[in-house]
């Protein structure tokens, strides 16, 4: 699919981006690999690690439509990953997610269908079904703008699509690396809630569910991985194990903006999703604007359908964390297995 295709990746030095460098750098999948971020210092440092000709880096911000544009150019497709994604940061400086989040979205679609790219998927989070914080609100209006815009288009051009996902594992700002530094600098293990669940996907299956939008999106659709979920006490004592520690479990209480489970399709979008095996394909709403659609017709089927979250997926219990732990290079590496 991506056989002599030139491929931007907006924030692209953050942990997808490095993530869908590592699938392709060894491949000839590819003409051209575009990185495009405002931080020069991680840019520098990508671009002595890889050293590769066929990779290009640009400073730019999604905020600002001219930067996104000049590098868009000849570009066939788009993986957007450009966003605010700490919930405390986007829950104090709000109007910040929304011109990063949704105005930036805005502009790299809008910069897209200019430019004739042939498909671009957005990476959006659980955190958008039901949203409870800042940076859930922001990527769900993302979610919308890109649906509205597909819908405009009417099935001409660019294809617009995405995905979203859950608690992506040793990502920046996780969880996990949070543990590893407190079981090694011998201090408390501070949990929210023991209960608290979270779904657990690798970078890698994050890589593979946008790959598999890519072949298989249509217009509009969102793409679900079907995930496992951990409790946060069992990754903990996952990790206790794993590093031989005995750190104490200290229980700090639910944090503003925190669920105590994630929801990854609502009940609304689980009448109409289509089972893809590994994945739910959720078509976009393409009904138009005509009120007798939404208050004279309801959907008998919502009231009788389970949303899919973290609190009734697959639960690992700490051997099954562990063994999905143990896919993550840096664990690896501190336990000495490479």
């Amino acid at each position: 699919m991506f056989t002599e295709k030139t491929f931007l990746i907006t924030g692209g030095t953050g942990s997808f981006g490095n993530a869908v460098l590592n699938r392709f750098l060894n491949s000839d999948e590819f003409s051209e690999i575009r990185i495009f971020s405002r931080d020069e210092k991680k840019q520098d440092d990508l671009r002595k690690k890889i050293n590769n000709p066929k990779v290009k880096f640009y400073i730019g911000d999604v905020r600002e439509y001219r930067s996104i544009e000049n590098v868009i150019r000849g570009v066939d497709y788009v993986f957007h990953a450009a966003a605010l994604k700490q919930v405390p940061s986007c829950e104090f400086f709000p109007i910040q997610a929304v011109k990063t989040n949704v105005l930036g979205a805005e502009n790299v679609l809008e910069a897209a269908i200019a430019h004739k790219v042939k498909r671009v998927v957005i990476l959006s989070t659980d955190k958008a079904v039901y949203p409870i914080n800042a940076m859930g609100l922001s990527k769900a209006l993302m979610e919308k703008v890109m649906i509205a815009r597909s819908r405009d288009l009417n099935g001409i051009g660019t294809v617009l699509c995405g995905t979203r996902y859950g608690n992506v594992m040793a990502s920046r700002g996780s969880i996990i690396p949070l543990f590893v530094d407190q079981i090694k600098d011998g201090k408390d293990i501070t949990i929210t809630d023991p209960n608290m669940t979270r779904f657990m996907m690798t970078l890698e299956d994050a890589v593979d569910l946008v790959l598999y939008a890519f072949e298989h999106g249509k217009p509009g659709d969102m793409f679900v991985q079907k995930s496992p979920a951990s409790t946060i006490k069992t990754l903990a004592k996952a990790l206790q194990e794993l590093y031989k520690a005995d750190n104490k479990i200290r229980i700090i209480g639910t944090r503003h903006g925190e669920k105590l489970y994630e929801t990854l399709v609502s009940k609304e979008e689980m009448v109409k999703a289509i089972d893809m095996g590994n994945y739910f394909r959720i078509p976009a709403d393409n009904r138009d604007l005509n009120y007798d659609q939404y208050f004279s017709e309801g959907m008998e089927d919502i009231a009788k359908i389970n949303d899919y979250h973290s609190h009734n997926t697959e639960r690992l219990d700490v051997e099954e964390t562990k063994k999905l732990l143990l896919k993550l290079d840096f664990i690896r590496k501190d336990l000495g297995m490479e």
